[in-house]
């Protein structure tokens, strides 16, 4: 089946880049937002407004893009949902970063209905969207995959498979995600000691990163601990406690001990205690610069 016909629910940063560059690449793109001022500054990217989930109807395909479990539950399986309203041949791609469980409800409830289920988290952050930088884990069944894998490949610099059960991929990005705070941790602990201990933190940034630590990860987010560049964030704090709360929580339910991810989470907690909610999770390196007295007000 040939997809013309793209909804995508949910114009934040991620939203908004993934419609502006499916409209670029030719598709029908109809936008829906709780926010309708979101779906106007589409407009002149050409696509068109949906007023309600309804008028998604007729999309071949819908990409959700939403903050969390609560947000997708309501679009996807809500009385007005997705699940109701698309027709037997046509997918849901969901991009969030959520629960497992809800995942795999969700996939469940598609599949009743003859309807594909694509869970595709991204690793990358909003900069990335755009450029078309994201790297994709998608899991589903194996022929809905097939069918919007153009439409995936697009959006990303690579798309990874996952596996058949949707969930797979949403456990992989939680653990993707528990992974790069737990460096972030790390590495603004490190800076902190080098920085106190005398050496210039762009110094020491250039050192670690291009020696044996020159990851994304290290580079991208140790250039905003090292610049004290943490806003507008990419990652909002919030939504990092509620991602490794989910990874926790599955840890729990498989019996998975994860003390470093539980420690980065109270540390989490503790700046959105100091009124640090508004800052990118790269602020868990000016937490540690904070508590080792090197607070400069950065």
């Amino acid at each position: 089946m040939a997809i013309n016909h793209v909804g995508v629910v949910g114009l934040g940063h991620m939203g908004h880049a993934f419609a502006v560059n499916l409209t670029e690449d030719g598709y029908q793109v109809m936008v829906y937002d709780r926010n309708p001022e979101r779906t106007t500054a589409l407009r002149a990217s050409g696509a068109s407004a949906a007023a309600r989930l309804g008028d998604l109807a007729a999309c071949d395909v819908v990409l959700t893009s939403l903050p969390d479990d609560e947000a997708l539950a309501a679009v996807a399986l809500g009385p007005s949902g997705l699940v109701g309203i698309l027709s037997p041949t046509a997918a849901h791609i969901s991009t969030s970063t959520v629960s497992p469980t809800l995942s795999r409800s969700i996939a469940e409830a598609h599949a009743h209905r003859r309807q594909d289920y694509i869970a595709a988290p991204v690793l990358g952050n909003p900069e990335f969207a755009r450029d078309r930088k994201l790297f994709l884990l998608a899991a589903g069944p194996p022929s809905g995959l097939e069918k919007v894998r153009p439409l995936l490949e697009r959006l990303g610099q690579r798309l990874f498979v996952i596996g058949e059960d949707a969930a797979l991929a949403n456990l992989f990005k939680l653990a993707a995600n528990v992974l790069t705070a737990t460096t972030l941790e790390c590495m603004g602990e490190v800076l902190a000691l080098l920085r106190k201990g005398g050496i210039d933190s762009h110094l020491a940034f250039d050192v670690l990163t291009n020696s044996l630590f020159d990851s994304r990860v290290h580079k991208s987010y140790g250039g905003k601990i090292v610049d004290g560049r943490f806003s507008p964030p990419g990652m909002a704090v919030p939504l990092a406690i509620k991602d490794l709360r989910l990874a926790l929580a599955e840890a729990e339910r498989t019996a998975v001990p994860m003390p470093a991810a539980s420690l980065v989470h109270d540390h989490l907690v503790a700046m959105m205690a100091r009124g640090w909610s508004g800052l990118d999770w790269s602020a868990l390196g000016l937490l540690a610069a904070v508590e080792a007295g090197l607070n400069d007000g950065r």
